[in-house]
């Protein structure tokens, strides 16, 4: 037997047990990622099937939320069950949405079928970073992280490409079929060589007084959307951010608490969160970016879908452009990321908005340079939000600011798909609907998100790395 000791290598990582272990890690990651990105391609062939176009952001909504309570869980379930029960048990509650997102008959079984798609999603794409420090040597920490993470780049690419060709297809019910052979492989990965675990006899605790407030204040500014009462949509916003505010008073007091000490008091810190929440949320119109594609501009769903993945690839490479850089560029990244995501958001406004938009070579570039700045606006400022948060939270509280880096991130997008479905429908989506409804709803939806993203500059200005000059 080799006894050759273990470098931090690639081979070291992807070969033998450490390989078939790194398949299932990164598997778990992928299946939740690419499932986003084949529903974002799919939803307006679901909604032109079984209805329910009031209800088209609750489909993001609710899966999201749904991944926040999973992702906040998969500690305390690997405690109970160790990680390779946890696995399995993510994998089933997974299928078990797929099939009924499958056979979904109307919109109220799909968006169940999706929570528990987020449900079990959640807890895989948590569970693989703590599995990470359980499976593998230190020494191959940082390489199975990146890895794990680089999935959510070939989602970008897969995804849209699965979801556009069932679309175009005809046949938007295979979509979610096609995902559970990918669930019987990892499960047969995962039985054959992941470690039991070692079973907590004080399993973690979980804040889920918090965590039901949490759901309660996006779900009150979903329902808000479905009402055509300017009252009442106001009432929805009111209590969703009574709620909101509900939490924060409770987690400064809670001794388990979901952010660190100094982030709810004027703040540098604050300035952090408040400015990775207004990109994050200024991302989410992406969820409506196929609809208005497919229906002002007749593209098909999979160039709907590519397109849409434009955004994203413009997140990734504003990071990897970005992250290698520190000081000043750092800084003036933080600063200049709201103002780019703002122009790019105005530019979409204009450009989605119209039928005769980008009827040219000089329109259809102008499109792609509106949907790469919404995703480099936020990929190039992210990296460096993250480094200023680490280091300016307290020491000692170094992985509770770890861990809030999800936290927020899933908050702010369910918050962001709630207000862009509430929006959405206000300026006419689902009435009058078609043509006539998705205009003016591109046309409000990204103008308002562009203020909203703009009126976070001054956040940004407090947020920029200090020079130590």
């Amino acid at each position: 037997m080799s006894t050759a000791p273990v470098t931090s290598s690639w081979s070291s990582l992807l070969r033998g047990r450490n390989g078939m272990r790194s398949l299932a890690l990164a598997g778990g990651t992928a299946l939740h990622a690419i499932n986003i990105y084949v529903v974002t391609t799919i939803m307006p062939s679901i909604v032109a099937d079984i209805g329910g176009l009031a209800y088209y952001a609750w489909n993001t909504t609710l899966f999201v939320i749904a991944s926040i309570i999973g992702a906040t869980l998969a500690v305390a379930l690997a405690d109970r069950h160790g990680g390779k029960g946890t696995y399995l048990l993510a994998l089933g509650v997974f299928s078990v949405g797929s099939l009924v997102c499958a056979n979904a008959g109307s919109m109220a079984w799909l968006l169940a079928g999706r929570s528990l798609q987020g449900l079990g999603g959640g807890v895989l794409v948590s569970l693989a970073y703590v599995l990470i420090r359980q499976v593998f040597d230190p020494v191959l920490w940082t390489r199975a992280m990146g890895l794990v993470s680089a999935m959510w780049g070939v989602a970008t690419l897969s995804g849209p490409a699965i979801g556009g060709l069932f679309a175009q297809m005809g046949n938007w019910r295979a979509a979610f079929w096609s995902l559970l052979p990918v669930v019987l492989v990892l499960a047969g990965i995962v039985l054959a060589w992941l470690p039991k675990g070692s079973q907590s006899a004080a399993p973690a605790r979980v804040p889920g007084g918090r965590l039901a407030l949490l759901a309660l204040s996006v779900l009150a500014i979903s329902l808000a959307s479905l009402s055509e009462e300017r009252a009442l949509q106001a009432l929805g916003v009111g209590i969703g951010l009574l709620l909101a505010a509900w939490i924060v008073r409770m987690d400064r007091r809670a001794g388990l608490r979901l952010l660190p000490t100094g982030s709810y008091v004027p703040s540098r810190l604050r300035a952090i969160y408040l400015v990775m929440g207004a990109l994050v949320i200024g991302s989410t119109v992406e969820i409506f970016v196929p609809y208005f594609l497919q229906v002002v501009h007749g593209h098909t769903p999979l160039a709907a879908g590519y397109l849409t993945a434009v955004m994203a690839g413009g997140w990734s490479f504003g990071s990897m452009l970005s992250s290698g850089h520190h000081g000043a560029f750092g800084a003036a990244c933080i600063r200049r990321g709201p103002l780019l995501m703002s122009a790019s958001l105005v530019l979409l406004a204009w450009m989605l908005q119209s039928p005769t938009g980008f009827v040219d070579g000089a329109g259809f570039a102008a499109l792609c340079v509106g949907l790469v700045g919404v995703g480099l606006g936020i990929g190039l400022a992210w990296p460096h939000l993250l480094n200023a948060l680490l280091t300016v939270a307290p020491a000692e509280e170094g992985a509770l600011a770890s861990a809030s880096i999800s936290t927020v991130q899933l908050y702010a997008m369910s918050l962001g798909a709630a207000l862009a479905g509430l929006i959405a429908n206000a300026a006419g989506l689902s009435d009058p609907g078609g043509l006539a409804g998705a205009r003016p709803a591109a046309a409000w939806l990204f103008g308002v998100f562009a203020v909203l993203v703009l009126l976070s500059t001054p956040w940004a200005r407090q947020a920029a790395p200090r020079d130590p000059a």
